[in-house]
């Protein structure tokens, strides 16, 4: 095989720096960085793409060799924080730590390179231009690939226009990887060749990538006035700010229900006047949920005391109430207890309304994935017996509905819309972003959680264990925030909504016609050479 030319490596590598930029880095993305997506893909596929006059196309495996080390660089740098979480909260030694993240980035890069394997298979099957009008169906198709097959869709590309009130439309049809498409339609697009008959080849298509870009960047500047989405309910989001891993700074259990209990009855941030005046309620307006984050307080689902204090703060509050513990399922072979992440639910008159038990746990802080690879930390991930729910359950109280997930669930926009699908009116996230440190992560998941709330057209209330906690309009915009790293609670006002969205209703469809169309280019790609060969 043909030694690949130094200058396409280069041109991976640029692919991956660009393709950080749009998403968060240390804080959230300004709305300048979020343009360098229009154009990150470009190096790399004029490295795939990529032919002199005497030169054949790459062969597929020398392009999925090249995309491979972009993907490996960008998950390196997408998901730096692993090395923080594995080093700073879990103890384990810096070279260990830094060799999980760079397996980590070796395993998941792969999706980069079937990405490009794809493109050099379709590339040597039929004309540089019909690949590139190829290359957002691909790309979307691999998406999905990440989605179900290694269950890590984190940062997909589309999450990059989340800011954009005027892309975001899609979403609620086809989710955000129809957002992805766009994107990826758009990068493909500044290579494109348009030619005339009788006339010299032009160049249309990069006049017509700008000009989207330029309308995207304008209405991107408009801001509707988050007034106009109706708000008809109070929550109180509760903020605990506990350390965790070697951070963490012992409190008693009693201590722990106390504090909060007093936050969530009496909130340090109260519903401001202007939707004091909207909901028309009084000074003293009670809400109508209350929100406990996900956190390392060791709260026992069938703990007595836990029970008889949160049914004793639901009565006082006179509203429902929920609160993360742990359940557990069955002692293992090990003779450690398989645990159930949980959010316990309680009515505003004491009972008790069941749990949820979080379905999708996440990799090395609640399980282990292909431990057998990871050997040379010992055993310093034995203690992580968490394992996924089995069925979503959602909290009804005084005729209203709510969907509840737990933390690292909100990447998954196709298993959260069931939620929506099956009634909720409104969506709770309880969260411990305490683990990503201040790193890139917090950002990047609430990016990921505001999609959810667009493509469901629901609001989302947010309560996490040291910030971002935040109410999100159906739009995705947030309009309630605490400051991160301290102990506190919010009033905040949302909206019950009952209308489905397509995507709410139907999940992946686009994704799946993205694959579907894939397939068929290879079917009639090998077909068509078959033919021209027996000719």
């Amino acid at each position: 095989m043909k030694s690949i030319a130094l200058r396409l490596w280069a041109l991976s590598i640029l692919s991956a720096l660009l393709q950080l930029l749009p998403f968060p880095i240390t804080g959230p993305t300004p709305l300048w960085a979020r343009f360098f997506a229009w154009f990150c893909l470009v190096p790399l596929l004029y490295a795939l793409l990529h032919e002199d006059r005497h030169e054949k196309p790459l062969r597929p495996l020398q392009a999925a060799l090249i995309a491979y080390l972009a993907g490996v660089i960008w998950y390196i740098g997408n998901c730096y924080w692993i090395y923080r979480t594995m080093h700073v909260y879990e103890s384990i030694p810096a070279a260990a730590s830094a060799g999980i993240l760079f397996l980590f980035a070796l395993y998941v890069g792969l999706y980069h390179a079937l990405f490009g394997l794809l493109i050099g298979v379709i590339r040597n099957l039929t004309s540089r231009n019909k690949t590139l009008i190829a290359a957002p169906f691909i790309w979307v198709a691999v998406e999905l690939a990440r989605a179900r097959i290694t269950g890590f869709p984190w940062d997909l590309l589309g999450y990059t226009q989340v800011d954009s009130l005027t892309l975001t439309k899609l979403a609620p049809l086809t989710g955000v990887m129809g957002l992805s498409f766009v994107v990826v339609a758009i990068n493909a697009l500044w290579m494109l060749r348009i030619s005339f008959a009788g006339r010299k080849r032009t160049y249309f298509a990069p006049v017509i990538a700008a000009a989207v870009v330029l309308f995207v960047a304008a209405a991107s500047m408009h801001h509707p006035a988050a007034t106009t989405e109706t708000k008809t309910g109070i929550a109180t989001l509760l903020q605990e700010n506990l350390g965790v891993g070697r951070e963490a700074v012992p409190e008693t259990k009693e201590h722990m229900l106390q504090s909060f209990s007093d936050l969530s009855l009496h909130p340090a941030v109260p519903l401001s006047s202007r939707d004091r005046d909207l909901l028309n309620h009084s000074i003293d307006a009670r809400s109508q949920l209350i929100a406990w984050p996900e956190g390392p307080t060791d709260f026992i689902d069938s703990d007595p005391y836990l029970r008889q204090q949160m049914s004793q703060l639901a009565m006082k509050a006179q509203a429902p109430v929920i609160v993360n513990d742990v359940a557990i399922a069955a002692i293992n072979d090990n003779g450690h207890p398989d645990l159930y992440n949980s959010a316990s639910f309680f009515l505003a008159d004491g009972s008790y309304a069941g749990h949820y038990d979080k379905m999708h746990l996440v990799p090395f802080g609640e399980y282990t994935p292909y431990k057998p690879l990871f050997f040379f930390v010992g055993h310093l991930l034995d203690g992580l017996n968490f394992i996924p729910g089995t069925q979503r359950t959602l909290l009804n109280a005084d005729g209203r509905t709510f969907g509840v997930f737990i933390c690292y669930e909100s990447i998954f926009g196709d298993d959260m819309r069931r939620f929506a699908q099956s009634g909720a009116q409104v969506l709770v996230n309880i969260s411990d972003d305490g683990w990503y440190g201040d790193t890139s992560a917090p950002w990047e998941h609430l990016d990921m959680v505001r999609m959810r709330a667009i493509e469901n057209r629901r609001w989302i209330v947010r309560a996490t264990n040291t910030g971002i906690t935040v109410s999100i309009d159906p739009r995705g915009r947030v309009i309630d925030t605490l400051p991160r790293h301290i102990r506190s609670s919010m009033q905040v006002a949302f909206g019950y909504r009952d209308d489905i969205s397509f995507y709410s209703q139907h999940g992946d469809w686009f994704a799946w016609l993205c694959a579907g169309v894939v397939v068929g280019l290879l079917i009639v790609g090998v077909n068509r050479r078959q033919t021209r060969a027996a000719a």
